[in-house]
């Protein structure tokens, strides 16, 4: 009878040492497996932190391209300014009369056709008191000639 109690003893000595270390090995892989989870969680979190951070980076960096060009835009209006458009306008309009000036003496070519083939010479372009300058023409100089020219003819 004392034997086999010895032997039941022993016997349930080795079930709780397996049924520990059952419970230990149990207890590791939960652990293991926990920090595989956490480890995952952890991992995916500073991936998305990771993405955040390149998507701000990108933001900002737009960011500064679109200010640089901003300030690069309002420099540039800034440098332009109202007078030298003022006068740029007043260039243009001033070239529309000296266009003008230039179709209406065209609406005459037909009449100084007539009186070239009369043998008449066209008439001379006057010369600007105020500036000194035949009105559509830049050299002033070869219609000054010229009119001496006609006034000569008219004598001759």
């Amino acid at each position: 009878l004392l034997e086999s109690k010895i032997q039941e003893a022993k016997s349930k000595k080795d079930t709780l040492k397996a049924r520990a270390q059952s419970a230990k090995t149990a207890t590791k892989v939960n652990e293991m497996v926990g920090n595989v989870n956490t480890g995952s969680a952890l991992a995916a979190f500073e991936k998305m932190e990771e993405k955040v951070l390149a998507m701000e980076s990108e933001a900002e960096a737009l960011g500064q391209l679109t200010t640089d060009d901003l300030e690069g835009k309002f420099a540039l209006l800034e440098s332009t300014s109202v007078d030298d458009d003022l006068a740029k306008m007043k260039r243009e309009l001033s070239g529309s009369s000296q266009l003008e000036q230039y179709f209406e003496e065209e609406k005459k070519f037909p009449t100084v056709c007539e009186n070239l083939m009369k043998g008449e010479l066209p008439p001379g372009r006057t010369v600007s008191a105020s500036n000194n300058t035949a009105f559509p023409y830049r050299d002033s100089e070869i219609e000054m000639e010229l009119n001496e020219l006609r006034r000569k003819a008219k004598d001759f």
